[in-house]
């Protein structure tokens, strides 16, 4: 028996194919392989890079979906279910929009799928009748048991030199925009620290991006597991919420563990916006008369060395085209390491989708990733201050003023952070150029490969 696990791509720019030159290794599909029984075949294509041989034999199609992904995954899961081989489609977007999803595959899989894959390959192996129409798996501890993934099916795909791991899944936090929130129930689930720690052995590379929702969501229990990444002496960074810098005890740990820096979502300089977005670890121990945008918070994560990936959304209620100029200066004063200025964009199934549905400000006909005449990093809904194209604008000036060489020549000059280590300037000189490219490349993009819409009906099938 074999199975085909598919990595989507977004899609085309207008005149040519696109290749991510930023990709990462698809962790998840990794897992799911070491879930499976060593007599089952695994394949992994990536189509951010190579071609899907469609005619390749396989007995079933296992697909991971992002809802930028989604139009080019029911697009895959269509040619394989020309040639009638199953498909099933897990990840995010069937979680947030399975119906949808379910016109699109013989199977879906809800949830965690590592909690449930086991189940879907012995139905396989019975016959491809016996696949469910659903799936469903009820979020938990990652890799559970101490499965490893199977790096293998990553060689020779050209992904970024850093390995991707796992430490741990979801937050806590309620923000309204968020799908982590949603997908996890706003819970947080913890590995155990020997098991990381043998996965970090198991693997020859010295630099790891743990890709936590909000790796110090539980502070206690981060602590804990720094102090065992101490001796190893690696290097790694992940994804945090800013209330890190109020535990300097932690902020230690982190720079003594080898962290160059998280992502942090700082989303607003906006005490407004954050109220109604609910971000309560922006706005801890802070006084709305006497908000200082972020600036203590700021000094903390230099002091500690941290090279910061600032993330902003772009288009709350309180946001005007001032605003954003002034959310751009502060990130570029601040001589962040990068900066994602992201159009804030509702997910199905969130908070913020149902607010903007009840108040008739969805576009696109608020199915925007399915729309054959969205283009990637365009508004997908009316903001309260200025028109969705004057938002579109607004973005984009910040990430073209943001990627520019002589912009990331002027933010390089922080002694203490990219100046810091000879190894943290590398990594500045490395990637933003990189990122900044990807950027110029990824802008108006259109999803998927092909130009008609996406039909909502099952597909033709035949047998095996």
């Amino acid at each position: 028996m074999k199975i085909t696990f598919i990595k989507p791509n977004i899609g085309r720019m207008e005149h040519s194919l696109y290749v991510d030159e930023g990709r990462m290794e698809p962790l998840q599909l990794g897992v799911l392989a070491g879930l499976t029984p060593p007599d089952v075949e695994c394949v992994l294509y990536d189509d951010r890079m190579e071609e899907i041989p469609f005619d390749e034999p396989t007995d079933l199609a296992a697909i991971t979906v992002e809802i930028y992904t989604a139009r080019r995954s029911y697009e895959i899961a269509a040619e394989y279910r020309r040639r009638g081989v199953p498909v099933i489609l897990g990840g995010f977007h069937p979680t947030l929009a399975p119906d949808e999803a379910a016109m699109h595959a013989d199977s879906i899989f809800i949830g965690d799928a590592e909690t449930g894959w086991g189940d879907v390959v012995e139905d396989l192996r019975r016959g491809r009748e016996y696949l469910r129409p659903r799936y469903e798996g009820a979020p938990g501890v990652a890799q559970s048991g101490g499965v490893l993934p199977r790096r293998d099916l990553f060689k020779g795909k050209g992904y970024l030199p850093i390995t991707l791991m796992q430490f741990s899944r979801g937050c806590r936090f309620p923000c309204d925009f968020c799908a982590i929130s949603r997908y996890f129930a706003r819970s947080h689930f913890v590995r155990p620290t020997r098991e990381v720690l043998d996965e970090i052995a198991s693997q020859e590379r010295k630099f790891i991006f743990f890709v936590d929702d909000n790796f110090l969501s539980n502070h206690e229990a981060a602590k804990a597991f720094l102090r065992e990444l101490v001796p190893l002496r690696i290097r790694w960074v992940s994804q945090a919420s800013i209330d890190m810098t109020h535990d300097l005890e932690l902020m230690e740990l982190l720079e003594e563990s080898g962290c160059l820096g998280n992502v942090i979502g700082f989303e607003s300089l906006s005490p407004g916006n954050l109220t109604l977005m609910k971000k309560a670890p922006n706005l801890v121990r802070k006084k709305m008369d006497a908000w200082d945008y972020y600036q203590e918070q700021v000094e903390v994560l230099r002091k500690f060395h941290q090279q910061t990936w600032a993330a902003f959304t772009i288009g709350h209620d309180h946001d005007t085209r001032e605003s954003i100029r002034d959310l751009y200066q502060f990130a570029e004063s601040n001589k962040f390491c990068f900066a994602a200025f992201n159009i804030l964009m509702p997910y199905p199934s969130t908070p913020l989708y149902a607010r903007l549905q009840e108040e008739g400000r969805l576009l696109w006909d608020g199915q925007w990733w399915l729309h054959p005449e969205y283009r990637f990093n365009h508004a997908a809904f009316v903001p309260k201050n200025m028109s969705p194209d004057e938002l579109t604008e607004a973005c984009w000036e910040c990430r073209y003023r943001w990627n520019r060489p002589g912009t990331i020549f002027k933010r390089m000059w922080d002694f203490k952070t990219h100046l810091s280590s000879p190894y943290r300037l590398g990594v500045y000189l490395v990637y933003n150029p990189l990122y900044g490219k990807e950027a110029y490349k990824k802008q108006g993009m259109r999803f998927g490969l092909r130009s008609h819409s996406i039909k909502h009906r099952p597909q033709t099938q035949s047998t095996l």
